[in-house]
C-alpha cells in the first residue's frame, strides 16, 4: 500500500528536500501550511502539483487534529519552527510557543488521534550550546545560549517523555547546521554566498557579519532528509545526530566562497557588532557513528562542494534578477 507522509514546515528547506525524496520513493505527501496572506510557496512550486497542501497551525491543536484525521498519515515529519536564532532573541515568547509548546501539541493530536503514526521530531545542534564535550553525541548534556535553543531542548525531551509515557514510535534528529541553496537569506551561510555573487557581479563591494571564529558542523540539506527518514523505518524508535564531524569557521566559509569566483574575503567582509549574539556558540562538531552504524548514512556532499553549489546557485540568482529586474 502507498504509504502517507504528512510534513509540517513544507514550504522550509528541509521541507521542500525532504517532500521530494517521498515523492521518489512512491509516498502520497501532504503538506501542513498556516493560514496567511503571505505564505511562500518558492522552494516547493516545481513539486506543488504533486503533493497535498492542508490547513494547520502549531499554535493551534485543534488545526492539527482536523489535519490529522483528513490525511491520515502513517509518518509525519514535524519541521516546523521560529528557527532563525537571531529572531529568537528578540522574540522569546513566540519562540517558545512555536518551536517548544508546538512539539506537545502535534504529539497529543498524534496520540489522541492515532497513535500508531511514526512521528520525526527535528532537533538541533544548538541544545548542545556551550558544549560539555567535543565531538557532541546522543548523550552530551544540553547547554542551550538561546531562546531557539532552550525551546529546542523542551521540544526534544518532551519527544522522548511521550515516547516512554505512551509507547508512540517518536524519534529526534539532532541535525547540525545544514545548508542550501535554498536557505533562507537571514541565514549566515546564504547571506555570504548570495553576497558573493552580488559583489562579482558589481552590484555591491562588501558584507556586514558578526564573529567571524564559530566553528560549525556544516552538511547539506539534500543529505540530511534521508537520515530522517530512515529514523522512522527502524522498528524501534530513538534518537540520532547527524552530522559530517568536521568543523569549519565562518571565515573559512568566507574563504572558499569568495575564492570559489576569484575574490579575496578580506577585501569585502566589514564586521559589524551589530550581529554579534548577546551569546554565542563556539564551537559545535557532532559524532554522526550512531547514524553510520545503525541507519547506514554517512553524508555524501562535502564542505568545500556545499559551498561551491550554493555560490554557484546564488550566481545564477543574481543574473537573472538583473536580466529581469522586479519593479
Amino acid at each position: 500500500m502507498t504509504k502517507r507522509a504528512l510534513i509540517t514546515g513544507i514550504t522550509g528547506q528541509d521541507g521542500s528536500y525532504l517532500a521530494e525524496l517521498l515523492l521518489e520513493k512512491g509516498y502520497e505527501v501532504s503538506g501542513m501550511v498556516r493560514r496567511t496572506s503571505t505564505v511562500n510557496y518558492e522552494r516547493i512550486d516545481h513539486i506543488k502539483k504533486d503533493i497535498n497542501l492542508v490547513p494547520g497551525d502549531l499554535l493551534d491543536e485543534s488545526s492539527l487534529n482536523q489535519a490529522l484525521s483528513a490525511v491520515k498519515p502513517d509518518e509525519l515529519y514535524n519541521l516546523a519552527a521560529q528557527s532563525f536564532v537571531q529572531t529568537s532573541f528578540s522574540q522569546p515568547e513566540l519562540t517558545g510557543n512555536t518551536t517548544a509548546l508546538g512539539v506537545t501539541r502535534v504529539l497529543n493530536a498524534i496520540r489522541h488521534i492515532n497513535p500508531d503514526i511514526r512521528f520525526y521530531q527535528a532537533s538541533s545542534s544548538e541544545m548542545f550550546g556551550k558544549v560539555h564535550e567535543v565531538p557532541q553525541t546522543e548523550t552530551t548534556p544540553f547547554h542551550p545560549r538561546s531562546p531557539y535553543g532552550v525551546a529546542k531542548v523542551y521540544g526534544h525531551w518532551i519527544t522522548v517523555n511521550y515516547r516512554e509515557s505512551y509507547d508512540l514510535h517518536a524519534s529526534s534528529g539532532i541535525l547540525f547546521n545544514h545548508e542550501s541553496p535554498r536557505r533562507g537569506l537571514e541565514f549566515v551561510t546564504r547571506k555570504i554566498t548570495h553576497h558573493v555573487a552580488q559583489i562579482k557581479h558589481g552590484l555591491t563591494n562588501e558584507i556586514r557579519l558578526g564573529d567571524l571564529d564559530p566553528q560549525r558542523d556544516w552538511g547539506f540539506a539534500g543529505d540530511y532528509v534521508e537520515a530522517m527518514w530512515l529514523m522512522l523505518q527502524q522498528d524501534k524508535p530513538d534518537d540520532y545526530v547527524v552530522s559530517t564531524g568536521e568543523t569549519h569557521s565562518v571565515q573559512e566559509f568566507c574563504e572558499v566562497a569568495f575564492g570559489h569566483v576569484g575574490l579575496n574575503w578580506q577585501d569585502h567582509v566589514v564586521q559589524d557588532e551589530r550581529f554579534m549574539r548577546p551569546a554565542e556558540v563556539d564551537l559545535l562538531i557532532g559524532d554522526p557513528k550512531k547514524c553510520l552504524e545503525k541507519l547506514d548514512w554517512a553524508p555524501k556532499t562535502t564542505f568545500t562542494e556545499l559551498v561551491q553549489m550554493m555560490v554557484e546557485a546564488d550566481m545564477d540568482l543574481v543574473e537573472w534578477e538583473m536580466k529581469y529586474p522586479r519593479v
